[in-house]
């Protein structure tokens, strides 16, 4: 692994890379999350995963907890590491904070090849959620029914009592984020999806076609809201097929 900076996480450097993928964790989440995709993307991908602060290596320094204050530092550390054609993945949280970072780099003057979505809703369906206020049995019962993380953690008091605050950070920005009414993007938008996610109905996903001028698909997997997981290998290949033949957004 390399970084040159505090933002962006590269495990498998390749300078030779024509398409750079940035990847953005899911609330409570860490850039190392995205390691096994970076190992197993084409060689013609690199993956920049992001790092949040509060977490791993920047456990020492401040949270962020608004999705826009997030999505301003973010796009500015893609602006820096990025030099050629790219994609934006995120998953839950992470698709939300990507959809923003789209946003700004297209007012900006770049645009994202595609904005891969996982597991999150469109950002114009709202959710009155507050698992952010509850207490720290109410924060533990949420990852359980999510099945995301390892149940070892769960038995783990120290580590738990590092990880919460991230977490609880997270959905404070994931919960009380809102759209404004005329973000919208020309990149293409390919929408991930577990056809049991507690998170996401399939209404909710395809609603992410109002968000683009350029094209929309929405692919379904059997699962709940870590479907990527179980079914790594068929992610793996959407994402090498979509960045292989990219569909550039209108200039």
């Amino acid at each position: 692994m390399t970084a040159t900076d505090p933002w962006i996480r590269r495990f498998f450097p390749n300078p030779d890379a024509p398409v750079h993928l940035v990847c953005l964790p899911h609330a409570g989440g860490s850039a190392s999350f995205f390691r096994p995709v970076a190992q197993a993307l084409t060689p013609e991908v690199e993956v920049l995963a992001v790092q949040y602060p509060g977490r791993q290596d920047r456990h020492q320094e401040p949270m962020i907890d608004t999705i826009g204050a997030l999505a301003d530092h973010v796009s500015r550390a893609v602006t820096r590491a990025v030099d050629r054609p790219f994609a934006l993945f995120g998953h839950s949280m992470g698709a939300t904070l990507a959809f923003e970072v789209a946003v700004r780099l297209e007012q900006a003057g770049r645009f994202a090849e595609r904005l891969f979505v996982s597991g999150r809703r469109a950002p114009s369906c709202r959710r009155d959620e507050r698992v952010h206020q509850r207490d720290d049995a109410g924060i533990i019962a949420e990852l359980r029914g999510l099945s995301g993380t390892d149940q070892r953690v769960f038995g783990d008091d120290e580590l738990m009592r590092m990880v919460l605050p991230a977490v609880r950070n997270d959905y404070r920005a994931a919960e009380t984020y809102v759209c404004a009414t005329d973000h919208r993007l020309s990149s293409p938008v390919t929408a991930l999806t577990g056809d049991g996610d507690p998170k996401a109905s399939h209404d909710e996903v395809r609603a992410w076609s109002a968000h683009t001028t350029g094209d929309f698909e929405m692919v379904t997997y059997p699962g709940g809201h870590f479907f990527l997981v179980d079914h790594a290998p068929d992610v793996i290949r959407v994402l090498n097929e979509r960045l292989t033949r990219p569909a550039r957004a209108p200039r």
